[in-house]
């Protein structure tokens, strides 16, 4: 047998080669290694200083090292490879990935600081328990397929995260707490029943030989539960001080360990108690509540599984005069599509025939179908209704909305709020003060009777265990995002529900989003005595395709519907978000805009809402909207009122109407003419005055202004920019869910408030009779896990608390 001096000092394998083993200096001495590429890893990780790995780890990678091709890597960098995995900001890119031979929490440790070394690397988060990565990095500065190069060299295997692969992992770990909890369950039962007997003939009087032949039992019966069911407490434990860092494990395994082996001892000497059924019951217990909580967790996290699995796998596509089969998610932009009657639409497409009707009930919980029309959009998740419809493809893959939404929900459900932070926090501070507590226990009991110094020791350990006050924050926060979602209310930013609360103003945009932003156009007038009507339309058409914002589509549907087509343009069209867009050709330069924007900033504002096409800032072309309110605005106003928020209407609109529309709906103050930064400026302003501040937009000119709030809510329909800058979306935009997710938001600050003071309470409360000696260990198993499942219930019922809209 190889001896362990032989052994790899990277990987534990033995060293094959006849030759002897290779060798390197690591931590200032000469290590043997299995292979060339367990030395060129190690090697790897000693230059970049960051050999403390090799100090930390609790289990090797047990696999050897086979660097991975160049060439396959290198794929990860194409463009089409990345559509499916990677999503873009700018020049920032983010991607979720999956980690293999990831063996403890020691690697990490080693990969987040590998790339947090990294230049062109701005974050790199691990999460141990899934195996994942959440990286983002700038393109200018490296490539995706370099950074899985230099995690390869050091032993990790790195692919883009697969959702049904992840599903499946998160149901097995589901299945593995619910056999933990079986199994201690099983195990309490049969323990209890020879406990009665001990606890009796400890009364009445047994035999010897029944006596230790019932212990017997009952240990054999105890170590399954105490070995596996309670397997994660001791290695959450170990992991915790082998970071220094104090979690309530600790406490729990010390009560374990020292129950279970004080009961073996006194089995085997035949003095003294045993308490089998005590760590039996403790550990039946704390899984039961530790599986409750996984359970509310996963149906939160499915929530956002949902909105990628309902896609269809084949999709027909109209190529050479026919119908044909292809994968959806193959699909690119400008592709003519067929969606069969009660299929869900896997792509965001626009409608290509008269009428149809599809249900958004997936994006938005309204069930009931909605008529669309030639050129509306179909969004991916959607059904289809009774007949199937014909539409052209807009955007696909991970430029869908739905996706959208996915990675932003991702991104919440990965993040801790304050609110968990504190918790967390209050919790280590509480086991670090039980700890010194419970040896001052036993020094105690040492002057009083020693026999009962371990037990009450032990009843202390047990009973002040924080598991409720660890339970009474995340489980609100997940069920209360869990329900949000259902309503509606997407968060993509985890301390939404601690903000909420705490609002004192709510700012918002005009239109789309206190308005229906089916912009039409009321009056189109042709101010330029040369140009021709047509030939302007074709310009504004050529200027606004592509654009998303609702003057934009309202231009294009328009000019379409005139049977014009866009004019030939040979320069970039320029955006000014707030103000317009401006093309300078061989002409002259054009603007489309505002009439500040387009004739020169001395012009006085129009009236009512109006867009100019201007040349050098001479007028071309006059173009008059009207807009209508949303249904739900006049209740959601006078809700916020009713709240006591101070309402703010902020808009780019240089007419009359912000003013009209602000008097309409009862807003207390009205700010119109506003560019992005002067939006952005107000909303500091107010801040810097101690307010806190919601911000309900739409557009790209409101992006800044969403990000500069304490919370941003960006409609669905709204560009990607403004969604990426809010901290919530509104699925199907549906202003009336926003008074909802301020009354959740009230109900579960409360519902924590509550879990906090009993957590303290229990705790406390037990804390003195549990040091005296008055409760026995099973007692305290006993009251610390319904304490436990107290917390998780009370949170439950935000579950099913009544929400007026």
């Amino acid at each position: 047998m190889t001896s362990r001096l032989m052994a790899c000092f990277h990987c534990g394998l033995p060293n094959p080669s006849t030759l002897g083993p290779y060798r390197a200096v690591i931590l200032g001495e000469t290590r043997d290694f299995c292979c060339p590429g367990c030395v060129a890893v190690a090697e790897t990780i000693e230059a970049s200083g960051l050999s403390d790995y090799y100090l930390n780890r609790d289990s090797e990678p047990q696999q050897r090292y086979a660097a991975a091709p160049a060439e396959l890597l290198a794929r990860f960098d194409h463009p089409a490879v990345q559509r499916e995995f990677v999503s873009h900001a700018g020049d920032t890119s983010i991607a979720e990935l999956s980690i293999e031979n990831l063996s403890c929490a020691a690697c990490a440790w080693l990969i987040e600081r590998r790339l947090q070394q990294t230049v062109g690397v701005l974050e790199a988060t691990v999460n141990y328990s899934t195996h994942r990565l959440r990286l983002r990095w700038q393109d200018e500065h490296i490539t995706l397929s370099t950074v899985l190069t230099d995690l390869d060299r050091i032993g990790y295997t790195l692919r883009p995260f697969q959702q049904d692969s992840h599903a499946s992992a998160l149901k097995q770990q589901a299945r593995t707490q619910l056999l933990r909890v079986a199994l201690a369950g099983l195990g309490t039962m049969q323990a209890m029943m020879l406990g009665v007997g001990l606890y009796l003939g400890a009364f009445q009087g047994i035999d010897t030989e029944y006596r230790d032949y019932m212990r017997w039992i009952s240990a054999l019966i105890t170590l399954p539960v105490f070995a596996w069911a309670g397997w994660p407490f001791y290695r959450a434990a170990w992991q915790a001080l082998r970071a220094r860092h104090l979690t309530m494990d600790v406490p729990v395994s010390i009560a374990l360990w020292g129950a279970f082996w004080a009961s073996v001892y006194a089995t085997l000497i035949g003095q003294g108690e045993t308490y089998f059924d005590s760590v039996c019951m403790f550990i039946f217990f704390l899984q039961s509540s530790r599986f409750i909580e996984l359970k509310a967790r996963q149906r939160a996290a499915e929530r956002a599984a949902d909105l990628l699995t309902i896609n269809p796998r084949l999709i027909k596509y109209w190529r050479n005069n026919q119908w044909q089969d292809m994968p959806s998610d193959e699909l690119v932009s400008g592709e003519r599509i067929l969606i069969a009657a009660g299929d869900s639409v896997p792509v965001d497409a626009e409608l290509a025939q008269d009428s149809g009707y599809v249900s958004e009930a997936m994006l938005t919980g309204e069930p009931a179908a909605l008529r669309k029309r030639r050129g509306d959009m179909l969004l991916a998740g959607s059904v289809v209704g009774d007949s199937a419809l014909e539409a052209i493809v807009v955007r696909s893959g991970n430029d869908t909305l739905l996706a959208t939404l996915h990675q932003l929900m991702s991104r919440a459900l990965s993040e801790k709020p304050a609110l968990a932070q504190r918790a967390d926090s209050l919790a280590h501070w509480f086991v670090a003060r039980v700890l010194v507590l419970a040896v001052c226990v036993y020094i105690g009991w040492q002057f009083v009777d020693p026999s009962q110094a371990f037990w009450a020791t032990l009843a202390v350990l047990v009973a002040t265990c924080p598991c409720a006050l660890s339970l009474a924050t995340p489980t609100a926060l997940t069920l209360a995002t869990e329900r949000l979602a259902a309503m509606g209310f997407l968060l993509t930013r985890g301390h939404v529900l601690s903000t909420l609360p705490e609002a004192t103003h709510i700012v918002f945009d005009k239109t789309g989003t206190l308005t229906v932003g089916a912009l039409q156009i009321s009056e189109c007038h042709v101010v330029s005595p040369t140009d021709s009507r047509e030939s302007l339309l074709a310009l504004v058409l050529a200027m606004e395709t592509g654009a998303s914002h609702p003057i934009a589509r309202a231009l294009c549907d328009y000019i379409q519907s005139q049977g014009v087509a866009p004019a030939v343009i040979s320069a970039t069209v320029t955006a000014h978000p707030g103000q317009g867009l401006a093309l300078a050709e061989d002409h002259g330069l054009y603007r489309l805009g505002h009439a500040a924007f387009a004739l020169g900033a001395h012009t006085q504002a129009d009236s009512e809402q109006v867009v100019w096409l201007s040349r050098d800032h001479v007028p071309l072309l006059r173009l008059c909207f009207s807009d209508q309110l949303r249904p739900e605005a006049h209740a959601l106003i006078a809700g916020c009122h009713a709240r006591g928020l101070t309402t703010v209407l902020l808009s780019g609109d240089a007419s009359a109407q912000p003013q009209r529309i602000a008097e309409t709906l009862g807003i207390q103050q009205v700010y119109s003419q506003q560019s992005p930064a002067q939006k952005q400026a107000l909303i500091a302003q107010w801040q810097a005055q101690g307010a806190i501040v919601v911000m309900v937009g739409d557009g790209i000119n409101d992006a800044a202004s969403l990000a500069q709030a304490h919370c941003g809510v960006a409609m669905a329909s709204g560009t990607d920019w403004a969604q990426t800058s809010a901290d919530a979306v509104l699925l199907g935009d549906r202003l009336s869910a926003l008074l909802p997710a301020f009354a959740l938001a009230e109900h579960t600050a409360r519902n924590v408030r509550q879990n906090m003071r009993w957590a303290v309470t229990y705790n406390l409360g037990i804390l003195p009779p549990a040091a005296l000696g008055f409760i026995a260990p099973w007692a305290a198993a006993l009251g610390m896990s319904l304490s436990s499942l107290v917390v998780v219930f009370n949170a439950r019922r935000l579950r099913h608390i009544r929400l007026s809209e």
